[in-house]
């Protein structure tokens, strides 16, 4: 008989521990599996070996709900960001949920595109760099919005439609200089950094583009980080949103849609954290307030916050080894896979697929590291674990975003296959890449 799966507040159900028991009749020593969904991710790992990444279709569609139930008071719509999880499953998934999509290349929108062409009208394209090429192809595509980030862009845009006679939909993003307290490398709301436009210029840049017959002014887009945890600098920006928003409206502008972009961060740690409803209810207070009485549409670009806690990444343990006392537990995944805590010093919990039950009190200290000829290849330092042995099987939680969408093939190494669990179902979404499909580009 199962019991009740165990959960951490604040995470989907998706990857639990049900009970299961060993041995003749079931009755011996008893054990506890880690599911996703109601599938064992042993079974997973025998059929299609490691590294392997598992997402559960159910947290996605709660995640998705979650977003529409904040927000169902305005008008709104969810750009899910193609940057946090690109795959073609997942996307496709996402389309039939209702959601739009947020690009910031020509190659993710061509996979919206791929994944259902009727997609592209809620498509909003963002990045400080688009090509000519690129802006002709969502144009064709018609495109709901471009966010523009720069004067030169602008102009870029307006030749562009230009020679395609056609109307480009835009909003100017403006970089609010608010600091988002999350990784440098991932803050993009201060002046310092190479995102979006000052306030100050923005006036001058929406009465420019409302000279040009292949511009039509829509906006205003903010984006100011990534993997933000508290409120506040959510609603500082959209403070300055919509001062600006009042301000170009006298100006005579038509503004009906504010891009309040992305960010919202999950919780990586085993530690406690607040339901996610509740997360994203705040959320929604917080960018809902400064926006009252401005009957703007909302355009909301959430990712991580999506798909992060509904993939975990299985990896085999190939061997131990002790240096000096230091003990290793050499892994068959690799930053190639997951490349997070190499380039930001993230923090994945990582669970043994299989546990005892009752849980063994012994625990050691554990450096969890990949194969590749890389000292930053690790997925973590001195982790406390249950007893791991050789041949044992770990997932790594929270994967489901910026975990594949950054994998590469470093020491020549076939990226994972991945899957996509509905309740009992299985599907393979990418199939695990062999040495042909590394070499076949090559002469």
């Amino acid at each position: 008989m199962n019991r009740k799966p165990t959960r951490r507040q604040g995470r989907p159900p998706a990857f639990a521990y049900h009970q299961s028991r060993r041995g003749l009749l079931r009755r011996r020593s008893a054990e506890r599996i880690l599911h996703c969904d109601d599938v064992p991710l042993p079974g997973l790992a025998e059929r299609l070996g490691t590294p392997l990444y598992v997402y559960s279709a159910s947290a996605i569609r709660e995640r998705v709900r979650a977003f529409d139930r904040a927000f169902r008071k305005v008008p709104h719509t969810l750009c899910y960001s193609v940057k946090a999880n690109s795959n073609l499953g997942i996307l496709r998934l996402l389309a039939r949920l209702g959601c739009g999509f947020d690009v910031v290349s020509g190659g993710e929108l061509e996979r919206v595109l791929r994944a259902d062409r009727r997609a592209a009208k809620k498509v909003v394209f963002s990045g400080v760099g688009k090509t000519t090429d690129e802006m002709r192809a969502a144009l064709k595509a018609g495109i709901l919005l471009f966010n523009v980030e720069s004067e030169s862009e602008l102009g870029a845009l307006a030749e562009c439609a230009a020679r395609l006679k056609q109307t480009a939909r835009i909003a100017l993003r403006i970089n609010p200089d608010v600091p988002a307290n999350t990784h440098p490398y991932i803050s993009t709301g201060l002046h310092q950094h190479k995102f979006g436009l000052r306030s100050s210029e923005a006036r001058g840049l929406y009465a420019r583009a409302s000279g040009s017959q292949h511009l039509k002014i829509a906006g205003v887009s903010v984006h100011i980080g990534s993997q933000i945890t508290e409120v506040a600098p959510f609603a500082l920006a959209m403070e300055r949103v919509a001062e600006l928003v009042g301000e170009l409206r006298s100006d005579g502008h038509q503004i009906d849609y504010v891009d309040a972009g992305g960010g919202l961060g999950i919780a990586y740690g085993d530690e406690a954290s607040p339901e996610f409803a509740d997360h994203v209810a705040a959320y929604a207070d917080a960018l809902l307030r400064p926006l009252r009485g401005l009957k703007v549409h909302l355009l909301l670009e959430p990712g991580r916050a999506i798909v992060g806690a509904a993939g975990a990444l299985l990896t085999r343990v190939l061997y131990r080894k002790h240096n000096d006392g230091k003990k290793f537990v050499v892994v068959d995944a690799a930053m190639n896979d997951l490349l997070r805590p190499a380039l930001y010093d993230a923090y994945h919990e990582i669970a043994p697929v299989r546990l005892d039950e009752p849980p063994p009190e012994q625990r050691e200290k554990l450096d969890v590291v990949g194969p590749v000829c890389e000292t930053g290849d690790f997925f973590a330092h001195g982790r406390e674990l249950p007893p791991v042995h050789e041949g044992d099987l770990l997932a790594i939680l929270d994967a489901g975003a910026y975990g594949m969408a950054l994998a590469s093939n470093y020491n020549t190494r076939p990226r994972p296959a991945e899957v996509l669990v509905d309740g009992k179902s299985v599907r393979i979404i990418r199939r695990r890449e062999t040495m042909d499909d590394l070499l076949r580009l090559e002469t």
